[in-house]
């Protein structure tokens, strides 16, 4: 039996041993936190907030957000037995609104899928067309026109010419209003990939975008998904406990690997720090499961004389930010909206949801001291703009932090005689851990370019211009060295769940192949097209060949489906902005 060595035990470690060992590998894990499993995806015991032989109320890194178009983690999830009786995927319910909070204006709902009845139909009419999104009537058609021009380009123009296209320039921002810009432009890349929206990829910016415009468009597809109860509860801890009980992994808590020697071209160990102790790892194969900022450094000179592709690893580190959470508990569960709630206008780019709604078996006395009724869980996407306190989010005190966050909560939602949220109703607040503050500021403001996980132990991999070409394969030329990061290439491209069980699947194929076993193939699905759009995509591509731009032209066809996009321009920087 071979063995392969996991070096890293978040989504994409637990995803590479989960396929691996169904297919008779042996795999050790090994995960530099202490108690945790599933990285940037597990929720947390706030400490010392269990009283009474309570459980410790429920933190996280940010909130999980599993939209429609997820084929690999969620496939993965309905292999996760829960209680006997169900799967990790059963624990997924969709959310049915979506809110846009506007300072100095009344929030904005629209539903988060496609109207099922003739009540949902008359609501969203009621809301998308009766609203004053601040857009115009030419901010509309030109988005519309962007849009459709995305949506009929061929795949080799995606890659080789609007990766190197920024979002803000490919959508003319300049052009137009701050709505149009806040809303349509900077809402996907600020939220959806804490990125800025000059230097974000229209490649990547776009594919995700449109994937969101197709779910929203079918009324098969759940657009927006959450768990029902803390994500370790209804997912991480299921998972793990079958990976370990079931399939036979060995897992490794407080293990940090440190150092790969090669032995004739090819991996001979790696040397992890096992609680304090620098231990020799050898095995069969070794997947590197770790971000990218974490593997920049472990790639050394012995590497690079061995496989010289490695080194846009290196050139790919410094292409990370910020996008961490904070959770808010309340005496009172104030729902705010049947889903997400997007703060268009917060400086910090904040999105946030009530979550108890969504836990209809999660008894929240059982929790804390007993008396928190509400939770609403932040994602704070920008942390280099001064918010209304002057000051960029990097360069607060948590304090400060849970301050500001609360200042632009109540800017956005609170509105007229609508006041949701009070100040009397909050009873604690936890901020992710990853965010290393004391109750002194940093001594030097931040950067995007030079976030360091020295001050956030887990950045975000954010997909600036013409980085496509720095990605590695999960394959390497050292022949027993394979990566499954959401860094590597894959078809989601995105710093995402989905990403990562992508590369994961990647990587054991690549395994699977190296090893001469004849077990299955890992499934690999590709980013929905849809058919009825095929002609005019075969038609860019041909242009394309020829050295021609997109052109606009295709006839009556491409009219009247151009047409229908003018209808969900005012909807477009809703989906945008979420995670």
């Amino acid at each position: 039996m071979k063995k392969v060595v996991v070096l890293g035990g978040g989504v994409a470690g637990m995803s590479a041993a989960h396929e691996l060992s169904e297919r008779g590998f042996s795999v050790e894990v090994y995960e530099h936190k202490e108690h945790y499993c599933g990285g940037k995806a597990r929720s947390v015991d706030v400490p010392g907030t269990g009283t009474d032989g309570r459980k410790p109320l429920p933190g996280e890194h940010g909130f999980r957000f599993f939209p429609g178009f997820y084929k690999h983690v969620t496939d993965t999830m309905k292999r996760i037995p829960v209680d006997g009786k169900k799967t990790a995927f059963d624990n997924l319910v969709p959310t049915e609104t979506i809110t846009l909070g506007r300072y100095d204006k009344k929030p904005f709902r629209t539903l988060a899928h496609f109207p099922k009845n003739i009540a949902e139909a008359e609501f969203l009419v009621k809301n998308l067309f009766g609203s004053d999104l601040g857009l115009t009537r030419e901010e509309e058609i030109f988005f519309g026109q962007r849009v459709w021009q995305l949506m009929t380009s061929c795949k080799e123009r995606r890659i080789n010419e609007y990766e190197g296209l920024g979002w803000w320039e490919y959508l003319q921002a300049d052009r137009f209003s701050k709505a149009y810009q806040t809303l349509l432009v900077e809402g996907l890349t600020r939220t959806l990939v804490a990125a800025k929206a000059k230097t974000a990829s229209t490649k990547t910016g776009g594919d995700i975008f449109l994937q969101l415009i197709y779910n929203t468009i079918n009324p098969f597809v759940d657009v927006d998904r959450v768990l029902n109860a803390p994500t370790n509860d209804a997912w991480l801890t299921p998972w793990y406990t079958y990976l370990t009980e079931k399939l036979g992994v060995k897992y490794h808590f407080s293990s940090t690997v440190e150092e790969i020697k090669l032995d004739n071209r090819e991996i001979d160990y790696v040397t992890v720090n096992k609680d304090g102790d620098s231990i020799k790892v050898t095995g069969d194969y070794y997947i590197f499961a770790v971000p990218v900022e974490r593997m920049a450094p472990l790639i050394n000179n012995e590497l690079l004389k061995t496989d010289g592709t490695l080194a846009t690893i290196k050139k790919l580190a410094p292409s990370v930010s910020w996008m961490n959470g904070l959770q808010v508990y309340l005496n009172e569960d104030v729902k705010i909206s049947r889903g997400h709630v997007i703060c268009s206008d917060s400086e910090w780019a904040i999105t946030c949801i009530s979550q108890p709604q969504f836990w209809p078996d999660v008894n929240l006395e059982k929790y804390g001291d007993g008396t928190v009724k509400g939770i609403i869980s932040v994602d704070i996407s920008d942390w280099f703009t001064e918010g209304t306190n002057g000051k960029a989010a990097c360069n607060c005190t948590k304090q400060e932090i849970f301050d500001e966050v609360w200042i632009q909560l109540k800017k956005s939602l609170n509105t007229g005689a609508t006041v949701p949220l009070k100040e009397e109703m909050v009873m604690d607040w936890f901020l992710d851990s990853d965010i290393e503050i004391d109750e002194k500021p940093f001594p030097e403001p931040e950067t995007p370019g030079n976030a360091s996980y020295s001050r956030n132990r887990e950045p975000l991999l954010v997909n600036r211009v013409n980085t496509w070409s720095l990605r590695p394969e999960p394959y390497t030329n050292i022949p027993n060295l394979f990566l499954a990061s959401d860094y590597v290439k894959t078809n989601t491209d995105l710093a995402t769940m989905e990403g990562a069980n992508e590369a994961a699947r990647k990587a054991v194929n690549a395994i699977i192949q190296a090893s001469g076993s004849n077990k299955k193939m890992c499934e690999i699905w590709d980013l929905h097209e849809p058919l009825i759009l095929s002609p005019l995509r075969w038609a860019d591509k041909k242009r394309y060949e020829k050295g021609l731009p997109w052109h606009h032209e295709h006839g009556l066809f491409s009219k009247l489906l151009l047409s229908v996009t003018h209808l969900f321009a005012k909807v477009v920087g809703i989906f945008n902005r979420k995670r």
